[in-house]
């Protein structure tokens, strides 16, 4: 996490909450994988002022610990491939002195913004883990079709690269899973289509989060 940057044009003064606000909001971006979630965290991170961001991919095993299932795959696209409880106590943190957590990392605390502070929770599995669920002021789903999906997928270059099939025989079917759970558990989320352009996500996502922050303040 570099130093928050200056908002886009026009944005402070329609993302700034009431002068007497003193809050903490945490925003979650989830959804399939390549769906832009982390394009939009970027966004929001430049946009919106005391912002910090928690990539949860950050908080994968080592590879040695990752199984490998009945799939013939190993298993990334489960939660049992992620430390969550380590994902848990950095939110906690965040939670219990957001402007030391944000110096800590690189954000420049704004003496001029209101006392309000953000943090950004970015992941494909953000919603499916318990101890967390309750803890978002807002939850953000990214979804593009299974076409557009896998093709954004094969043009990615990851650490450990896909295997052949992989997409098909345990991304696809994972995320299904995930999301089937979610939705039966009645988790609240904002569905956000990844296929209009960069610009109009951030913008509607921009807006929402100054509705919460106002019905808030």
């Amino acid at each position: 996490m570099g130093s928050c940057p200056a908002a886009l044009p026009g944005s402070p003064a329609a993302l700034s909450p009431p002068p007497s606000a003193n809050m903490k909001l945490i925003v979650g971006i989830g959804g399939m994988t390549n769906g832009g979630k982390t394009t939009l965290a970027n966004g929001l991170h430049r946009s919106l002022p005391n912002c910090c961001v928690i990539h949860q991919d950050d908080f994968f095993k080592p590879q040695d610990q990752i199984a490998v299932g009945e799939d013939g795959f190993k298993q990334w696209d489960v939660l049992e491939s992620l430390d969550m409880e380590a994902m848990l106590s950095t939110v906690r943190a965040w939670l219990s002195n957001p402007q030391k957590f944000a110096r800590a990392h690189g954000v420049n605390v704004q003496p001029g913004a209101p006392d309000t502070h953000i943090l950004l929770l970015e992941g494909f599995l953000l919603y499916s883990y318990k101890p967390l669920v309750d803890l978002y002021s807002r939850r953000y789903f990214l979804t593009v079709p299974y076409e557009e999906c896998k093709w954004r997928r094969s043009t990615r270059t990851y650490t450990v690269p896909d295997a052949p099939g992989l997409f098909d025989g345990h991304v696809w079917p994972m995320y299904q899973k995930y999301k089937r759970e979610m939705e039966a558990s009645g988790v609240d989320v904002v569905y956000l289509d990844g296929t209009k352009p960069r610009e109009e996500l951030l913008r509607e996502a921009l807006e929402d989060i100054q509705n919460s922050l106002l019905n808030r303040g």
